[in-house]
């Protein structure tokens, strides 16, 4: 378990990518944010990442502690 803080950080940073995508949802709507495009577009975009990245952590710990690798 010396590693466990980089689990901690992958975690941290799917969630924070799924709770700002909401955010950007939202709150933000139609503004323009930084001329990247639409807060409502990049929100869908993050709030996609961060569903996937929690999604595929989940999964990959499952199936490394089902085969004790964990």
């Amino acid at each position: 378990m010396k590693q466990s803080w980089r689990a901690w950080i992958w975690a941290g940073l799917a969630l924070s990518l799924y709770m700002g995508g909401l955010i950007m949802i939202g709150i933000l709507g139609s503004q323009d944010l930084w001329g990247w495009g639409e807060a409502r577009g990049i929100g869908y975009l993050a709030f996609g990442i961060g569903i996937v990245a929690s999604v595929c952590g989940v999964l990959i710990m499952r199936i490394l502690r089902n085969r004790s690798l964990v």
